[in-house]
């Protein structure tokens, strides 16, 4: 039985490995052309938080509705 596996899996990988798409990370090692200001930190880090924090904190307030059952 593991003669069979061995075959199936040597003509399997390479097959499997040649489908693979090769991604390049574009960086860039030179500092930001503008600097980022308190008021845009303020608002990406506010924004996150809601988009993290808000369905978590929606669920907590509405536990007891989706306890009920109908």
């Amino acid at each position: 039985m593991s003669g069979l596996l061995r075959t199936i899996a040597s003509r399997a990988a390479p097959a499997l490995r040649s489908s693979t798409v090769t991604q390049r990370a574009n960086l860039f090692t030179r500092p930001a052309k503008d600097k980022v200001g308190l008021m845009e930190t303020t608002i990406g880090f506010t924004l996150f938080s809601v988009a993290i924090l808000g369905p978590a904190g929606w669920i907590l307030a509405h536990l007891e509705d989706y306890k009920k059952k109908e």
